[in-house]
């Protein structure tokens, strides 16, 4: 294929965007999609702000990290995996129809040269003419993209879950990009290249294992012609190196039936060789080339102008430029939590904690009510199923549900919709208390530790990272307008 002919492949992905601008940009759908990644995005922005960098080079490490489990890198894999996979058994045919067809066409000992020559390439040499007439005259157009219609991703891999819907997007989007006519127009020229290379392979298994005799005969032209024409053709062969066909030997092989000498066979097998070579090969290989350099010119680059990004950016260079000029904006912090009279009902958002733990709540100012004997104990709320029961239980029974949340908890969008759909049930309203750490700690909280081992720590023992999930927790509930405990 034309991979085995020359080894100058500057680009072999199928698609507009770069590897790591596809997996930024696919993130960017998905979490725009409010889809849960392995790794939260909040988190991982955090961190990444103080680290050094381009914004784009932050923003691929920052997908890169959220990508953690790969799970999107492998889907966008198989996709490119078999787009390529079809290009390559489309090679793989196309050069076996090119090397069948001219086993078939010398079959006889004797040919006619100037027939096999236009066989070989009369067609491939009109097919390019149209391809770069019609590359002048539609430049700057997009042409129709077949190719899109032809490897469709949505054709190509099954799935409903959210990363292949969005990786299937983000394809469609690149393949019907006006730049995709130059890589249409490479695949069209690797494709010839493939029919050309099996057309050589043939031609040099045939004259190795077979002694051919070359003829040629015309009605209309005369010998003259004929050995003009033979030495134009012959011109850029010979300058390379082959060997081809003298007047004597052009005039001597007119109307031939039985063997030539085998020297002058041999000169126009060099000549035919040649040919295909300088006439065919080498003239695809330069608009293949040209195609992917063209290609890579095209390519899309990530859109940091999109408010998606603008907003990551912002966050990592804001900072204070003049202490004297810089006035702090007060945190939202959340209502202080009431405790109702009624009955009330307990539980634990996803994570364990002591026996009993919201006793500590009615040590504080949160209520003058301090009996704890209207309190039905729910348990943990981790899964649907236990959401469904507490949605039913909520339905039923007026109560004001008291929901205890890890401290280190992070207040992501799955957290926040399990609050929002609890607040929205309960009838006596929700208050929040969040959980000091314990023995058990949550898989945000082990991290953080391990990532802020370095923070230094307050009067409270709480340190800096501590203290930045307690004002996350903050502004969440106080934009739902949600209650606080305040411990003691």
């Amino acid at each position: 294929m034309p991979h085995f002919i020359f080894p100058f492949d500057m680009d072999v992905t199928t698609t507009m965007f770069s590897p790591q601008d596809q997996l930024t940009e696919l993130v960017r759908l998905l979490e725009t999609d409010h889809h849960v990644f392995a790794t939260d995005p909040l988190l991982i922005t955090e961190k990444l702000q103080n680290e050094s960098g381009t914004p784009i080079q932050k923003l691929h490490r920052r997908a890169s990290r959220i990508d953690s489990n790969g799970a999107l890198t492998r889907v966008l894999g198989k996709i490119d995996g078999r787009i390529k996979g079809i290009m390559t058994v489309m090679s793989v045919v196309w050069c076996l129809s090119g090397f069948l067809g001219l086993f078939t066409l010398l079959q006889s000992n004797v040919v006619n040269f100037f027939y096999v020559l236009v066989c070989l390439l009369g067609f491939h040499t009109l097919m390019l003419m149209s391809w770069l007439i019609m590359s002048m005259v539609n430049q700057g157009k997009p042409s129709a993209n077949w190719f899109a219609n032809f490897v469709s991703p949505s054709r190509l891999i099954r799935g409903k879950d959210d990363i292949t819907q969005a990786a299937v997007s983000l394809y469609e989007q690149q393949l019907h990009h006006s730049g995709m006519r130059w890589y249409l127009g490479r695949f069209n020229h690797q494709l010839w290249l493939a029919t050309l290379t099996g057309m050589l392979f043939s031609i040099i298994f045939l004259l190795i294992v077979r002694q051919y005799s070359f003829s040629w005969e015309s009605t209309l032209l005369s010998d003259k012609a004929l050995i003009t024409l033979t030495h134009i053709i012959g011109w850029l062969p010979n300058l390379v190196g082959f060997d081809v066909p003298n007047d004597a030997a052009i005039v001597q092989s007119r109307l031939v039936t039985d063997a030539l000498p085998l020297s002058i066979a041999r000169q126009w097998a060099g000549l035919l060789i040649g040919s295909l070579l300088m006439y065919g090969i080498v003239p695809r290989a330069i608009a293949w080339g040209f195609c992917a350099l063209m290609f890579r010119r095209k390519k899309m680059r990530l859109d940091i102008k999109l408010p998606y990004y603008q907003k990551i950016i912002n966050f990592w260079q804001r900072q204070v430029v003049d202490v004297d000029d810089f006035f702090e904006v007060a945190a939202p912090v959340a209502p202080q939590a009431k405790v109702s009279t009624g009955k009330k009902l307990v539980a634990l958002l996803e994570y364990p904690a002591p026996d009993k733990w919201w006793q500590i709540g009615f040590d504080g100012d949160n209520s003058d009510n301090k009996s704890i004997d209207a309190v039905e104990n729910f348990g943990i709320v981790d899964d649907r199923d236990d959401m469904a029961r507490l949605t039913a239980y909520l339905n039923q029974y007026p109560v004001q549900v008291w929901l205890g949340i890890h401290a280190n908890a992070l207040p992501d969008r799955g957290t926040l919709r399990k609050l929002d759909h609890i607040a929205t049930h309960a009838k006596h309203g929700v208050i929040v208390q969040l959980l000091r750490p314990v023995s058990v700690k949550s898989p945000q909280s082990h991290q953080a530790a391990n990532n802020n081992t370095s923070n230094t720590i307050n009067a409270k023992g709480q340190t800096a990272a501590q203290l930045a999930r307690h004002q996350q927790w903050q502004t969440a509930l106080a934009a739902r307008n949600i209650g606080l405990v305040h411990l003691p």
